[in-house]
């Protein structure tokens, strides 16, 4: 199916799709794939096009691409969505290649949302694809190497597409503005670079949704003196008022923000977690992910170095529940501050993988008699409990000695917990120095404590 005989000069259709480059030399942005001598500069050149996966984020282009290289080779395009698409409608599309390659003609397979596709889609897709039949190029939001199974994505090069510039988006709707045939210039819309750099931030990368926005904003212009319209920057409040910058939550976004958040705090830099929390929230993250992270972070990159950091999260997520959206988001943005002025210690993390990893390798390991509970009288004449100090009964609360370590019998014994120097970490270190002081005093090879 040839997509181009629906681009006509049909004003009833959105802007975005009037205005979809038919032309690699019309192509705005990602020059380090259609560039001078750049890998589809040169397919579209050479009219040879190799099997592909185009991840980007939304509105960056990459279906154009496909009608582009698809024109540009003399291929035929079937365009299918592995959203609605079934094994079905993959076979009519082979049935309908065999045709076309009988009569000479190569067909290229644009397969859209590609990490949508089953395991039974991808099986009844793959051999037509090594065979030759097909050139595949498949789009995708997400990261292919998570989402597309490893037979189908070692024939297809992928290639990663940039969420376009500032500038590049105000290259677009320049364009727009200026295109009698498919765009708005038959208006003769006044715009300064200062209203179309609002409308382009407000994009967020998404060349579609700058065109969206800039239709939208052109049905506030006004009449001007010559004969045209002006679009005033205040006329953009009713536009952007409600434009939220929505992410997938499922999507490689959500997840990288989430990280950005996480890698920020344990960097102790409080200003970028501020950024990519605020980010999170105003595209529709739930503030409670922010909150469990940042639990996690109080155990994992804080630790003892600062013992106030759990409770702390776990008061700012009381907070949220009990306060609500508005105000409860003020007691995360709190939390996650202290986290990140807080010193640093990972002795925790450390100590809790090396414990798992050590007891896996100890299927033998058992409870020594005297830690044993002992509730019944068969229990206790088996001596259990026997031998037990009770520690508040002990000199300094510690009961010292060897034979007093509460460690597993002919189990080797390992430190698992190495305190830091940072913050109150720094004095755990030197509590549990004094209390192996305090061992070796009473095993009689250490000197007065």
């Amino acid at each position: 199916m040839d997509l181009f005989h629906q681009t006509t000069g049909d004003d009833a259709a959105p802007l975005a799709f009037r205005m979809r480059p038919r032309r690699l030399a019309d192509y705005v942005g990602q020059q380090a794939l259609v560039g001078p001598d750049k890998p589809l500069r040169r397919m579209a050149e050479t009219g040879v096009v190799r099997s592909m996966i185009l991840w980007g984020p939304p509105g960056t282009g990459k279906t154009t691409l496909a009608e582009i290289l698809a024109a540009e080779s003399g291929a035929r395009l079937e365009h299918l969505s592995a959203v609605m698409a079934g094994v079905k409608e993959i076979r009519a599309a082979v049935d309908r290649a065999r045709a076309a390659q009988g009569q000479g003609q190569p067909t290229l397979l644009f397969l859209d949302e590609i990490h949508r596709l089953n395991k039974s889609q991808q099986d009844a897709l793959l051999p037509h694809v090594e065979s030759g039949l097909l050139t595949l190029i498949g789009a995708t939001t997400e990261n292919p190497s998570f989402e597309v199974n490893s037979a189908l994505l070692s024939r297809a090069r992928v290639h990663v597409l940039k969420s376009l510039t500032e500038a590049e988006l105000v290259e677009v709707m320049r364009r727009a503005l200026a295109d009698d045939t498919r765009g708005l210039g038959r208006r003769r819309i006044a715009v300064d670079d200062g209203v179309l750099g609002l409308l382009a931030r407000a994009a967020a990368g998404d060349a579609r949704r700058a065109l969206g926005l800039l239709e939208t904003a052109c049905d506030f212009a006004e009449p001007n003196e010559g004969g045209g319209e002006i679009l005033r920057r205040e006329a953009l409040e009713d536009v952007l008022g409600h434009q939220a910058s929505a992410f997938d939550k499922q999507g490689d976004h959500f997840y990288d923000l989430l990280s950005a958040i996480h890698k920020s705090v344990r960097s102790s830099r409080p200003d970028a977690a501020l950024l990519y929390i605020a980010r999170f929230l105003q595209g529709g993250g739930d503030p409670l992910d922010v909150v469990r992270r940042l639990a996690a972070i109080a155990s994992e990159d804080v630790g003892n170095a600062d013992p106030r950091a759990l409770p702390l999260v776990m008061a700012a997520w009381d907070a949220y529940l009990r306060l609500g959206d508005y105000e409860g988001q003020r007691a995360i943005a709190h939390a996650a501050i202290h986290l990140a002025v807080a010193p640093k210690s990972n002795a925790i993390d450390r100590a809790w993988k090396e414990a798992k990893a050590f007891v896996a390798a100890q299927p033998r390991l058992e409870v020594p008699t005297y830690l044993r509970n002992a509730p019944t009288k068969l229990m206790a004449s088996m001596g259990h409990g026997q031998g037990y100090r009770y520690a508040h009964n002990e000199p300094h609360g510690y009961p010292a000695g060897s034979a007093h370590d509460c460690w597993p019998d002919e189990i080797p014994h390992q430190r698992f917990y190495q305190p830091t120097e940072y913050g109150q970490e720094k004095r755990y270190g030197q509590l549990m120095a004094w209390r192996e002081a305090l061992d070796r005093e009473a095993d009689g090879d250490g000197s007065d404590v």
